[in-house]
């Protein structure tokens, strides 16, 4: 199989390292870096729930995106909600990371609490939606187990594990977890979300220049899905390593 640099398989995630509780004041968090991209993603709980859901028994879960000022290599970028209003990149994105990590919990289980996700991309290489996705499980997680040792998580609560990754049509060749400089020349760049069980949770793609068969859409999904199960193993040595055993708060 071609490989690229440097020296990866086409099929291959780029290495990825991850600090559980990095950050200490928020009940769960993950420094997660994939390849050049660095997301610092935590989970703070809070015992109410937005006002549609009031009196429902239901709880939420919630995430925030921004771009730290100088995630881009070149120059320093000035932060949204100060000089200028959120962006609608950001708030694209952001939308993306709640539907995701509520995808992962029965939120009737959960109770009348919030769990507020907040990914903070520090450095940026490509495949930040997917990197904030996939260290929101962790810090989402690790907080849960938090409130369950505490005593306040009455039932398990998690659905699944829920991991994303990208994929690209690159130089006639289907490529898995794209950098920016493959990013920014594909044919074809597909966000896959989905679960350890191999369920999709959403699916963004677009086609530059010229429509994309079927067949290579189908193809694009299935290296996407190889991907979100290493990564869901992934997940799994890191929060065990935390001391989190998944079966507990699974469902």
């Amino acid at each position: 199989m071609p490989t690229r640099r440097p020296g990866r398989a086409l099929d291959e995630l780029r290495p990825v390292e991850v600090t559980p509780g990095f950050h200490k004041l928020s009940e769960g968090s993950a420094l997660y870096r994939a390849g050049g991209t660095l997301v610092l993603a935590t989970a703070s709980v809070d015992e109410s729930v937005p006002e549609f859901l009031v009196g429902r028994g239901k709880g939420w879960v919630t995430a925030e995106y921004q771009m730290h000022p100088r995630s881009n290599p070149k120059r320093r970028e000035p932060r949204d909600g100060r000089d200028r209003p959120l962006g609608g990149r950001a708030r694209e994105i952001q939308r993306l990371v709640g539907r995701a990590l509520r995808a992962a919990i029965d939120l009737e289980r959960l109770g009348e609490r919030t769990v507020a996700i907040d990914c903070d991309v520090l450095e940026a290489d490509g495949g930040t939606r997917t990197a904030s996705v996939t260290a929101g499980f962790i810090a989402l997680a690790l907080a849960l187990d938090k409130i369950r040792l505490a005593g306040k998580l009455a039932r398990p609560v998690l659905r699944d594990q829920v991991a994303a990754v990208s994929v690209g049509h690159v130089d006639g060749e289907f490529a898995l977890d794209l950098a920016y400089a493959e990013d920014s020349i594909a044919r074809v760049d597909l966000n896959v979300v989905a679960t350890g069980r191999g369920g999709i949770v959403e699916i963004q793609g677009t086609a530059e220049g010229e429509a994309v068969p079927r067949a290579e859409i189908d193809k694009m999904i299935d290296l996407a899905l190889r991907g979100v199960a290493d990564l869901v193993a992934l997940q799994t040595r890191v929060l065990a390593g935390a001391g989190v055993d998944l079966a507990k708060l699974s469902v």
